[in-house]
């Protein structure tokens, strides 16, 4: 940290600086000035976190000071010393946030009290401002994450909210990074788009319908330099389509369609070789996965794009380990569930179709009927008849 004495005044300068108890407070640099204009080209120059004024110097005043600094949300902490106990001193003081007001003769104590006050205060609003910062960055990414990921769904979107977090150019282009599922992309969406915002070639995307997607909007004919960096700063496998361009901000949801359908279509390239992740381990990850959202839409399609796996691969291996094939592992693990809630809850069966991902309750009814061998509503009535026997007997 750096203080800055100001006064016209050396000999005060030189007790100030012999009272003070600078290096407990962590002070490493103290900074002089003999008139009002010298401490406002030191303060430009240095920046120093805390500020001992006299208010009555040559040139500008330490009122001026004060004012300038007020006027600029300096935020270091500026303490008055005097020798005029006047109370308009004082009220201006006040006006303009300084943070203490000392008179003449400087006492030690008094002295060493304010400078610790006001190196605690100082600290206390840099965490401050960092807190509200990183709050303010991640509400930010937040909101862009949103806008991109409506435009991606086809809803409607304001292509002006993003063009300020993009660099100026004449035309863009976009770019799909698909991510290993059991992986978290966060951390590496997040450095990529710190490396593409600091070196002006473009922003990177989170959407939120698919975490393990990021889309990329760069200026055109950057995309080797893109794709060079993150074959040496990212550390795991990824899939990518790229050099959709973009005349028009407008263009992205037709743009992302198409670098969608070219994923789906196996049409990609990898960053880091496949055989970087255990085969063995990438198929507990699936079965691990399917275990976890067996009641969502899933198919052979969605594993491949999710576990960097052909679809022909994943269910030879998903049968090999489980012994069922994909369909009739994940229809066990519906019917199993079902059964629970019809014993345990009041749901209808109507709605337990729904929350298994079957929109037709018939043909949830006929589905469970073949596995089971009685009706979901069959199955609930023998359960409740068993227990009113049990309480009658």
């Amino acid at each position: 940290m750096k203080a800055l004495i100001a006064d016209d005044e050396m000999n005060v300068r030189d007790v100030l600086r012999y009272l003070g108890q600078w290096d407990q407070h962590g002070i490493t640099e103290i900074l002089e000035a003999s008139d009002g204009q010298e401490a406002k080209t030191i303060i430009d120059e240095s920046q120093p976190e805390l500020i001992f004024t006299d208010i009555k110097m040559p040139g500008m005043t330490g009122i001026d000071i004060i004012e300038w600094l007020d006027g600029i949300s300096y935020p270091g902490k500026v303490i008055f010393i005097t020798g005029y106990n006047d109370y308009s001193f004082m009220r201006q003081a006040i006006k303009y946030s300084s943070f203490d007001y000392l008179l003449k003769p400087i006492e030690p104590e008094p002295f060493n009290k304010t400078l610790s006050e006001a190196v605690e205060s100082w600290k206390n609003d840099q965490k401050s401002r960092h807190s509200d910062q990183t709050v303010d960055k991640d509400l930010k990414k937040l909101w862009l994450n949103q806008i991109m990921t409506a435009a991606c769904m086809g809803e409607a979107f304001e292509p002006d909210d993003i063009l300020p977090y993009l660099p100026t150019a004449d035309q863009y282009e976009l770019s799909l990074i698909s991510f290993y599922q059991m992986h978290h992309p966060d951390p590496y969406v997040d450095l990529l788009a710190d490396m593409l915002v600091q070196r002006k070639l473009g922003n990177a995307f989170s959407l939120h319908f698919d975490r393990n997607l990021c889309l990329v909007i760069s200026i055109k004919d950057e995309w080797l330099t893109i794709e060079e960096w993150m074959s040496q700063e990212f550390d795991i496998p990824i899939r990518l389509v790229s050099g959709e361009r973009l005349y028009s901000l407008t263009d992205i949801p037709s743009s992302y369609q198409t670098l969608q359908t070219a994923i789906d279509n196996h049409e990609y390239r990898s960053n880091h070789r496949m055989d970087d992740l255990d085969t063995p381990r990438r198929i507990k990850d699936i079965v691990s996965y399917v275990n976890d959202f067996y009641m969502e839409e899933l198919s052979l399609e969605k594993l491949s794009n999710l576990f960097f796996f052909s679809r022909e691969h994943i269910s030879r291996k998903f049968k090999e380990e489980t012994g069922l094939p994909l369909s009739k592992y994940i229809t066990k693990l519906r019917i199993d569930q079902a059964k629970i809630w019809l014993k345990e809850t009041e749901e209808t069966i109507y709605s337990i179709s729904l929350l298994l991902g079957y929109q037709d309750e018939k043909y949830f009814s006929k589905l469970f009927k073949k596995v089971v061998g009685v009706t979901p509503f069959e199955f609930r009535n023998k359960r409740q008849q068993f227990v009113s026997r049990s309480f009658t007997e």
